[in-house]
């Protein structure tokens, strides 16, 4: 299993680097939603993108966006990880093509639920 985490901050990126690291999955990071498209692109393929909605340079709803219109990554699933606990915000990212929606704050159960029920194999 691959994952990719796209987030502005870096205890975020950190975090979930150590949670997964810990089971054996690879991680790659990402600081904005620019950047995580770019390692979709150069580093991929990845089962997991695990993605911030507030970022600078591109949100993570825009970048959810783009990866949802390009076909080479369907079979990447996409989970908003974010402080936005809005149901506009919620509906708008399932309705983009988000797999799961997780808010922050969370912690290691919550963050596999949600893995789970996105379909992303058990690392």
């Amino acid at each position: 299993m691959r994952a990719l985490v796209v987030d502005d901050s870096r205890f975020i990126r950190n975090y979930l680097h150590s949670v997964f690291a810990e089971r054996g999955v690879e991680c790659v990071e990402a600081a904005d939603g620019q950047q995580g498209l770019s390692c979709l692109r150069s580093s991929g393929p990845f089962s997991v993108a695990l993605v911030d909605w507030n970022m600078p340079v591109m949100s993570g709803i825009e970048m959810l966006q783009a990866a949802r219109a390009d076909p080479a990554f369907n079979a990447t699933k996409i989970v908003m990880v974010t402080t936005e606990a809005e149901n506009d915000h919620i509906e708008a990212a399932l309705e983009a093509g988000a797999d799961e929606y997780l808010v922050k704050p969370f912690d290691e159960a919550g963050l596999f639920d949600k893995l789970r029920m996105a379909g992303v194999e058990e690392p």
